[in-house]
């Protein structure tokens, strides 16, 4: 029989002595028909071993709704078949920059406060989720032949609580469900943050991105004995929407690595290929003091300046971390697989339907709702989309301003149909007082759930309410447009599509809606990637052929939306733009995408 375990001073594999050379590479951010070309990427850059995390909110969206946990079975046999060991890091929260930390909205809703807690109730869906998805991980454990070698227990508790009897609790639930390799914790190389997340008896990690000598000197004074390892070494950073990019320096980044290795240690480089945050799943963050945090989203590209970008391909940290790495290879280093093809031409797509945002409601919307206050999203069971919220100013009455308390995160407002301006949680107010009688109506969009922090799992929506001058609105129709509304098959052939030329008829409603457009690839099976731009577009979400390529702002930085080669096909294909601002000319465009990143001006990460 096969083992793995955790030395005095090293990992051991059957017994020898090895150092693990891992890359974080999640396969809820890379197509399915695309594993086996970002694992051989791994493999190529000298790499032994891939990292992954498990977003429970992905596979439970709604409670008793499992979907496909398979995929992580499907993915850990793509490692086997790369020659590579896994690490899996099934939370169940996660952080990842992915939406509420990979908590389903239906947990952090009921739970509150009481998640990632000893609390009974929380503890009991923890442990029938993890009863579900663990099978994926037991019968692939490398003592039965497959690559999972270590098992993470939660994820950088430290920096969050420190409820001991939860994290104990939960390193048990691991075992008790077959977990039979080695369990770890990760957390930041600070004394609080190691003594809140360690747990007596699993090996402890530490998170950084510079610096390694004295991260590891703060671990050994928590943890004298066992093998070294960097769990997330920081080699690049994410964006948000609205600010600049962020980069790290390739030479800083390989000379980082390298500190790392000359201290003996194993590594996990995050990212090694980001992908991308599809669907809407990319998550938000809080900064600043805690009673002044400012909201930051998420971009919907994780590229994350990773050595293999978000396109597949090798870019100039790669082949620097490559040379660090085949100082430590047993063998020579294998050849990189080919390049994937991407679109040489562009291709501009016409959009020639348009359904307004109402028609697109009634045909694939939820039931509307009627309460004396707003209801949140989670009470609506919404988890990613927006929410229709109508209310009655009552007249006669002079005009006052009218605004909305607690609102997460935008919303566009029509008052008696006509525009009247765009809210966020910093602008609360319209411009202009608003008299009665009037009919109100609120499109408020979630830009994305708290992945880290004390903010995680706040609620979406209006979480206070609509004020006119000091006085609540009461009386509030509410009706949800999930996202993966769209997703159901033939669902979309339900909206009632007119020609675009009908959207420029509509005064303001005609600024949003879902647009339409057809476009034909040459070529047989087998078509590139691409990438997608919307010129003079707001705000919203794209398909092709039904696949969500995830949200577009022209907030930027993000410009261009990565489109899978598995998503295109020979021949015809569809796109529908779902704008929830202010529309742009009816066309996007199609092209080979963003070049081969060898640095960029913006923000330097270290």
């Amino acid at each position: 029989m096969t083992d793995f375990t955790v030395g005095d001073d090293c990992f051991r594999f059957d017994g020898k002595p090895v150092r693990l050379l891992s890359g974080a590479l999640h396969y809820f951010r890379v197509h399915e028909e695309q594993w086996g070309h970002r694992l051989a990427m791994l493999a190529a850059m000298g790499l032994n071993c891939v990292e992954t995390y498990v977003p429970w909110n992905l596979h439970e969206p709604r409670e008793g709704e499992v979907r496909d946990v398979g995929a992580l079975g499907r993915f850990l046999d793509a490692v086997e078949r790369a020659g590579l060991w896994a690490i899996v890091r099934p939370g169940p929260y996660i952080c990842a920059e992915w939406e509420n930390g990979g908590l389903p909205v239906w947990v952090t809703g009921r739970f509150g406060r009481r998640v990632r807690t000893r609390d009974a109730a929380y503890r009991a869906v923890v442990e029938r989720w993890f009863r579900e998805l663990l099978p994926q991980v037991v019968r692939r454990q490398v003592s039965r032949g497959g690559p999972v070698i270590l098992v993470q227990a939660e994820n950088e508790y430290g920096s969050y609580g420190s409820d001991a009897v939860y994290l104990e609790w939960l390193a048990g639930l691991l075992r008790q469900c077959g977990v039979r390799v080695p369990l770890f914790t990760s957390d930041g190389p600070e004394d609080h943050m190691l003594t809140g997340g360690s747990v007596p008896g699993l090996l402890a990690t530490a998170n950084f991105g510079s610096g390694a000598r004295e991260g590891f000197e703060v671990l050994r004074r928590h943890q004298p004995r066992g093998p070294l390892m960097c769990m997330e070494f920081w080699c690049g950073w994410f964006d948000h929407w609205g600010a600049e990019p962020v980069v790290r320096d390739p030479e800083q980044a390989a000379g980082a690595l390298r500190e790392i290795l000359e201290c003996g240690a194993s590594v996990n480089i995050y990212m090694a290929h980001g992908g991308t945050n599809f669907g809407g799943w990319a998550g938000a963050n809080r900064s600043g003091p805690l009673q002044d945090e400012s909201f930051r989203p998420t971009v919907t590209s994780y590229d994350y300046d990773a050595p293999v970008d978000e396109y597949g391909r090798a870019t100039e940290k790669f082949w620097l971390f490559r040379k660090v790495l085949e100082g430590y290879a047993e063998e020579p280093l294998p050849a990189l697989p080919p390049e994937p093809a991407g679109f040489t031409a562009p291709v501009r797509v016409e959009l020639d339907g348009w359904a307004g945002l109402g028609e697109v409601t009634e045909a694939l919307g939820d039931p509307e709702t009627e309460s004396g206050v707003p209801p949140t999203f989670e009470e609506l069971g919404v988890d990613r989309g927006l929410v229709r919220y109508r209310v009655a100013v009552p007249g006669p009455r002079q005009a006052y301003p009218l605004g909305v308390s607690g609102l997460r995160d935008r919303a566009v407002v029509y008052v008696d149909g006509v525009r009247a301006g765009v809210l966020t949680e910093e602008s609360g107010t319209l411009p202009e007082p608003v008299a009665g009688p009037a009919e109100v109506e609120l499109w408020v969009e979630s830009l994305g759930r708290v992945n880290y922090g004390p903010r995680l799992g706040e609620p979406k929506g209006v979480t206070g309410g609509v004020l006119h001058e000091r006085q609540y609105l009461h009386g509030v129709r509410a009706r949800g447009l999930r996202l993966d509304a769209f997703e159901a098959a033939g669902a979309v052939a339900a909206v009632p599509f007119g020609p675009v030329e009908a959207a420029a008829g509509a005064g303001d409603a005609g600024r949003t809606g879902l647009f339409r457009g057809t476009f034909t690839v040459e070529g047989a099976a087998g078509v590139g990637h691409a990438g997608l731009e919307l010129p003079g577009w707001t705000r919203g979400f794209v398909w092709v052929n039904g696949f969500c390529l995830g949200r577009y702002w022209s907030a930027g930085p993000q410009r261009t939306l990565y489109v899978p080669g598995p998503v295109l096909r020979a021949g015809a294909n569809e796109v529908w733009v779902l704008e929830l601002e202010d529309a742009g000319e009816p066309h996007v465009e199609l092209g080979p995408g963003a070049p081969v990143r060898t640095g960029a001006p913006g923000v330097v990460q270290s």
